[in-house]
């Protein structure tokens, strides 16, 4: 599988007339090659060229069997030798966005007349079409997502705090065979939910209170990531209102995912129908992120974007509505681009609900 990959990304390599290339991102490396290791300040990177794959690696690294050429070095060695023999410099280099200049400069001053240019691209276009095998793992942890949240949802009671939510679902994850969680779990009572980012903390929950969930887990190393927003016992009529606009956008947004729709044209449908009520300045952030082996993958649905949906692209609906001081509203589901449309990942109930008990 790990060299139908590599295979896939010579070939965008060619298409940008790149015949070379060094990939640093670990999450790209342990895609490409199976290698799972966070390297620190050592050197890991993976030299890509047509016949000529070589996989630079440190002996304090403990890594499976991968079929390519391995250069190992010890920490008493320069890492940089080997790439700038490596390495040729009559050709330009493509570089990740993010290999550090402690790397790529050396390199540079080595490799006489040596040109580098960012092919991030080359990898993250290839990450972002998930192969079925990745389907099935995206489509798995998104089920696993429902059942905790669904679970969360029927634990809410008096006197809870943020944090106690966090470590709640924490807690289901692990239960339910998740190796943990996707990002840090965003749970937000009333006036906080306003911030989209907000960090959980003591605050209690009091009646009429929205509860947003915003919260994901790995499963067999692959990302889920789902909100939902309730309300405590009791859903003011304006409240009911708010949350049912910004459900619509999400509806509207997901029903017109499929083939050959720029993704820029999702978040516009989403966003003109939050606007048409007024709520435009009040939905601040892209309409979602693409996500696989990380929660956040390289693109995007946004205004600004220029990518075009393809099938076996996995990417977040989540519009959203934020009143500083009163109040938050955000729905998210996964969807899957399909040939026919796409497939939502996510099942949970999104109608507005008032939930939790009794004493």
């Amino acid at each position: 599988m790990e060299q139908q990959r590599i295979r896939r990304v010579l070939e965008r390599m060619a298409e940008r007339g790149l015949r070379q290339m060094i990939v640093s991102d670990p999450a790209s490396i342990r895609y490409l090659t199976g290698v799972d290791v966070q390297p620190m300040e050592r050197l890991l990177a993976l030299y890509l060229r047509q016949g000529g794959c070589r996989l630079f690696l440190n002996r304090m690294f403990t890594v499976p069997p991968t079929g390519l050429e391995e250069v190992w070095v010890s920490d008493s060695d320069d890492p940089v030798t080997p790439l700038a023999e490596t390495v040729k410099a009559e050709e330009v280099l493509g570089v990740d966005r993010q290999w550090p200049a402690r790397y790529l400069l050396p390199l540079i001053e080595r490799v006489e007349g040596l040109r580098c240019v960012v092919a991030s691209d080359c990898v993250d276009q290839v990450r972002a079409v998930k192969d079925q095998a990745e389907q099935e793992k995206m489509i798995a942890a998104s089920a696993l997502n429902d059942r905790c949240v669904e679970e969360l949802k029927n634990w809410f009671h008096a006197g809870m705090t943020e944090r106690a939510c966090v470590e709640y679902i924490s807690g289901l994850y692990r239960k339910y065979g998740a190796t943990g969680v996707s990002f840090a779990p965003i749970v937000a009572f009333g006036a906080n939910a306003a911030d989209p980012h907000h960090v959980s903390d003591d605050t209690v929950v009091q009646e009429g209170d929205c509860v947003l969930v915003d919260t994901g887990c790995v499963l067999d190393g692959y990302c889920s990531d789902m909100t939902r927003t309730y309300y405590y016992r009791t859903m003011s009529e304006r409240n009911r209102a708010l949350h049912d606009l910004v459900r619509e956008a999400n509806e509207l947004a997901e029903a017109a995912v499929r083939p050959g729709i720029p993704l820029r044209e999702l978040d516009r449908i989403a966003r003109e129908h939050i606007a048409a009520a007024g709520y435009g300045e009040n939905f601040t952030h892209r309409l979602g992120h693409f996500i696989g082996t990380e929660c956040h993958e390289s693109g995007d649905v946004s205004a600004t974007t220029d990518l075009t949906a393809e099938p076996g692209m996995c990417f977040s609906i989540e519009p959203g509505v934020y009143l500083p001081g009163e109040t938050g509203v955000r729905v998210e589901d996964l969807v899957l681009v399909t040939a026919e449309g796409c497939r939502v990942l996510n099942h949970l109930e999104k109608r507005a609900e008032a939930v939790g008990g009794p004493d």
